[in-house]
């Protein structure tokens, strides 16, 4: 089979993924980073009274039009508290922020604006008719559609849903991922190894990338190299009726290499598999029924690159989010060779250049087993399939590894 290129197999993975639909009603934390099902509108008014701005004087704006008029106060009007009375002619109340303006006032007096007198205050500053209240139903009135299906929740859109006095949201599911780790020589993290043997990491970063694009994870553990054990573990995973199924390595077609024909076994269609790609020519990808499945390589580094490009959008569009942009330009710190029929993700830094620029520069060891290097790096750098020899300060492509860090 002919290795598949890294575009076109990310739109054949991507094309058979459908969102989620199924919703589900989780109160305001947990709503946090989710899409929501349904229109939220407001449940009440806000302000439900025409408040004050600031604090001062809550007065007739008529009878204040030039600096010098003395006005008697009859009362306080606090938030929670407010005046029960009338403003009348020639009177003022002391009001606070938040707090109603009193029936009969129609504008506030900051408190530096005024003098007290005996009784009262005198104005020092003409008064604007309306100034300093903030009208009943300014943000939004009971009934208004304030957040449409399909918004993504964030902090300022919690505090809104909040402040319509919603306690609970009605959101999409979550997408679930079962990760499922192979191998006789894995070990979980605290073990000690023997010198064949080494420790199993790929699943926690794997993890960690999936429920950051907005799915739950279900870890199936470590699995042997043995058929009846993966089986088994897949089982599990159809049981629970996850949607997306994640081997990490075992999923090419040496004497060891177990997982693709166990599948297969299992009913699995397999879609396509060897992509022209380095790191990670041996990604798999499938179905089993509606589940969706990915076999990632189990060299850390391969599976972490193909998890970026392959199971991180896949999560996000089956959770309804939108896509991480990673993509980004930056200039070759040095010259670049001319690439072979693969697709490479070089490992690199950012650098800022004297004229404000960045530039990346590749790591001198591209080795696809050192995690080290991978953790330093801020971005890969993408070279196409017989990219001709790239000088330095060139521009070239990158995907950014954290895709905040260019701002």
């Amino acid at each position: 089979m002919s290795m598949l290129p890294v575009a076109e197999a990310q739109d054949r993975l991507l094309s058979r993924a459908k969102p989620i639909q199924v919703s589900e009603t989780v109160s305001l934390p947990e709503a946090d980073g989710r899409v929501l099902a349904a229109d939220v509108p407001a449940r009440l008014t806000q302000p439900p009274f025409d408040a004050s701005a600031m604090d001062g004087y809550a007065l007739r704006g008529d009878d204040a039009p030039e600096p010098g008029a003395e006005l008697r106060l009859i009362g306080t009007s606090s938030a929670g508290h407010g005046f029960d009375g009338v403003v009348g002619k020639g009177e003022t109340v002391r009001i606070f922020t938040g707090a109603p303006v009193p029936s009969g006032a129609d504008s506030v007096l900051l408190q530096e604006d005024a003098d007290k007198i005996e009784g009262g205050v005198r104005t020092t500053f003409p008064v604007r008719l309306g100034q300093h209240v903030r009208p009943r139903g300014q943000d939004f009135v009971e009934g208004e559609t304030v957040l449409k299906a399909g918004t993504v929740l964030d902090f300022s859109r919690l505090t809104v849903a909040a402040g319509m006095n919603h306690a609970t949201l009605e959101v999409f599911r979550k997408p679930m991922v079962a990760l499922l780790a192979t191998g006789d020589e894995l070990l979980p993290p605290g073990s000690s190894p023997a010198p064949a043997q080494i420790i199993a990491s790929s699943t926690f970063g794997i993890a960690a990338l999936v429920r950051k694009a907005g799915a739950e994870v279900l870890d199936l553990g470590i699995v042997p190299d043995d058929k009846a054990a993966i089986s088994a573990a897949v089982e599990r995973a159809r049981r629970a009726e996850v949607d997306v199924i994640v081997t990490l390595g075992g999923a090419s077609v040496g004497d060891h290499d177990l997982v693709q024909a166990t599948l297969v076994t299992l009913g699995m269609k397999l879609d396509f598999w060897r992509i022209a790609m380095r790191p990670g020519k041996p990604l798999m990808v499938g179905s089993l029924d509606e589940t969706h499945v990915i076999g990632l390589p189990g060299n850390p580094v391969s599976s972490l690159v193909c998890g970026l490009l392959f199971l991180e959008p896949l999560v996000r569009k089956l959770a309804s989010l939108p896509p991480v942009r990673r993509e980004a330009m930056a200039g070759a710190a040095v010259t670049l060779r001319a690439n072979d029929q693969r697709q490479d993700y070089v490992r690199a830094r950012l650098l800022r250049s004297p004229s404000g620029g960045w530039s990346a520069e590749p790591f001198g060891k591209q080795d696809s087993s050192m995690m080290k290097i991978f953790a330093e790096a801020d971005c890969l750098i993408v070279r196409p399939p017989h990219a001709p020899e790239l000088q330095a300060g060139d521009p070239c492509p990158v995907m950014l590894l954290r895709p905040d860090l260019l701002g």
